[in-house]
This record gives C-alpha cells, sequence and structure tokens, in this order.
C-alpha cells in the first residue's frame, strides 16, 4: 500500500479529527454501493480503509512513522546487522535489513561458509541450526526467524435496520468465504461507520487479515429518519378523528398507546419526546384520516348534508 497519509492526503501532522474527516471524504465518494461498477473505485476505498485503521491506530501509526512496520501494517525484517565476519547485531537505524542483506545472510550463513557447503561448522543455534529467511523459525529453534506475512483485510456491507441500530442487538453477516457471523452493533452505530472482525479475513502465510464491517442503515417501510427524530404514519379512522379515540403508536421501542383528542386534522403529528434514534431526538406520528373501504352509504349521505346545509372552507 502506499503511504496512508498521501492516501488519505493529509499531513504527518494531522490530528484524529482531521484524519477522520479526510477518510468519511473518501469513503462516501468510493464506495462499492455508490460505485457497483467500477472496479477502480473499489480499490480506492479499500486502500483508504487501510490507511485509515493504521493511522487511526495510535500504537501503529507511531510505529509506521518509527519505521518500524510498513503501510500495510507489517513488522520490517530486524534483528540481524550484516557487520564484519557476518556477526549478528542490532536492529538498523533504518529499521532492518534492506533485500541485499538478506540475500547475502542466507547464501553465506553465519559461519562465513556457503549454505550446505562442506566443512561447514555449527550454526548459531543449538545442533548446527540454520537461518532461513522463508522460515517461520530457525531450524532446532535458532533465533532470526522471519516474519510471516498477514493475510489480505476483506470489506463487507452489512444492511442493518433502525430497529436494530437502536436496540445495539447482534446481527448475521455472511462472509465472502460463505461463512456467517454474529456481529455485535456498537452503541449509537452511524451509517458508513466500520465494525474490525479480528482474523476473520483473508488467510495468509501467517495470521489471517480482518474483515471490515460497513454499516450500511436499510430503507425502513415504517419509519423515516430525520436526523436523531423518527417520523411514521399513523391512520385512524373518520371517527376516530372527529370524536378522539385511543390509539397505537409504533416507536423504535414499541408501540405505545397514546389518548388522540377529539377533532384531530389528518396531517397533523403528535410529538413523543425522546423517541426518537437512540433517546437522542424525538418520534412525529403523522396521523392519516382512512374512509371505509369501498365506501359508506351513511356517510356519503351525511357528507351531502354537510355541503349543503353547514358548508365550510379548508381553502381559498
Amino acid at each position: 500500500m502506499r503511504d496512508p497519509y498521501s492516501v488519505l492526503g493529509v499531513p504527518r501532522s494531522a490530528g484524529e479529527k482531521d484524519i477522520k474527516s479526510a477518510y468519511r471524504k473518501l469513503a462516501k465518494k468510493f464506495h462499492p454501493d455508490q460505485n457497483p461498477d467500477d472496479p477502480a473505485a473499489h480499490g480506492k476505498f479499500a486502500e483508504a480503509t487501510n490507511a485509515y485503521d493504521l493511522l487511526n491506530d495510535k500504537e501503529k501509526r507511531a510505529q509506521y512513522d518509527r519505521g518500524e512496520i510498513d503501510a500495510d501494517g507489517n513488522p520490517k525484517f530486524a534483528g540481524f546487522h550484516p557487520g564484519a565476519g557476518g556477526q549478528r547485531g542490532g536492529r538498523t537505524a533504518q529499521g532492518g535489513f534492506t533485500a541485499e542483506d538478506i540475500l547475502k545472510e542466507f547464501m553465506s550463513g553465519f559461519g562465513g561458509q556457503p549454505r550446505g557447503g562442506a566443512g561447514r561448522g555449527p550454526g548459531p543455534g543449538a545442533g548446527g541450526a540454520q537461518w532461513d529467511p522463508f522460515a517461520g523459525a530457525a531450524a532446532g529453534g535458532g533465533a532470526g526467524a522471519g516474519r510471516a506475512m498477514k493475510g489480505d483485510d476483506v470489506v463487507v456491507n452489512a444492511t442493518v435496520s433502525l430497529e436494530d441500530a437502536h436496540k445495539a442487538a447482534s446481527i448475521q453477516v455472511r462472509m465472502p468465504s460463505g461463512k456467517v457471523l454474529s456481529v455485535k452493533l456498537p452503541e449509537k452505530v452511524e451509517e458508513g461507520q466500520q465494525i474490525r472482525l479480528k482474523g476473520q479475513g483473508s488467510p495468509g502465510m501467517g495470521e489471517p487479515g480482518d474483515a471490515l464491517v460497513t454499516v450500511r442503515f436499510e430503507k425502513s417501510k415504517q419509519f423515516r429518519r430525520d436526523g436523531a427524530d423518527i417520523r411514521t404514519d399513523v391512520p385512524i379512522t373518520l371517527y376516530e378523528a372527529v370524536l378522539g379515540a385511543k390509539v397505537r403508536v409504533p416507536t423504535l421501542d414499541g408501540s405505545v398507546e397514546l389518548n388522540l383528542p377529539p377533532g384531530m386534522d389528518t396531517g397533523k403529528a403528535l410529538r413523543l419526546k425522546g423517541k426518537g434514534l437512540y433517546g437522542a431526538g424525538d418520534l412525529y406520528a403523522n396521523l392519516k384520516v382512512i374512509l371505509p373501504p369501498g365506501g359508506d352509504a351513511d356517510l356519503e349521505a351525511l357528507a351531502r348534508f354537510m355541503r349543503d346545509q353547514k358548508p365550510y372552507k379548508v381553502r381559498d
């Protein structure tokens, strides 16, 4: 991966707020849902996500700034410093071996003899252990083992209902491999927020990568989100609007019963304080008068009587 600061377009002195803001702009622009047929956008989204994950982690960011890990978060080779006679040394000021140094050590071994040559003496570990940069550990337990490569991270979208988000419920998420995981939503989760699942990404030569679950709110048939406020329609009969009644109103926490005063006009909204998303907003119940299906002769006669005898205007 490229330098994460360059990917996000921020200076190395950028604070957490600036880094988060830069990532959100890129994520919104290149998100796969906004660019379903653009592989280049998918790659840029993944690159921005990986850059943000590294810089958002204080420990990893410090390690990267010191040159201890690369832009993918993988440790750089260190522990042996090629000096005179091939003796072991400490970590170099630049963070470890160059590719040329590794090749020289591999070809010459630790005793100055060609690897596998006749007359080779014992190596640095017990029982003549030899260092192999392609092995997870030196034979016989010798020091200086090469580091295995971590697997790639995967990005997964999760469609979440407002009710599940409000309750911080556990949802089922299907991985690209087909595996289904139960994921607990964070408190007050936001649209576009990512949940990191350690070790659930692609397998590697060492530990697997992580899964980055991006939260997307699904369109609700019952509720409409307006910031922290929630709006919903409540159907009522004509006589309930005229005479008043007790009506049930759906909320994100379940239905509640309200006393409807007489003479309510359709289109008016009843406000339920603190019943919005995460309790931060309110819920507004919009009343909608529904006439009897198929018509009603008595109602039609009453309407004609009111029109002829007691007309009233609702508009100019």
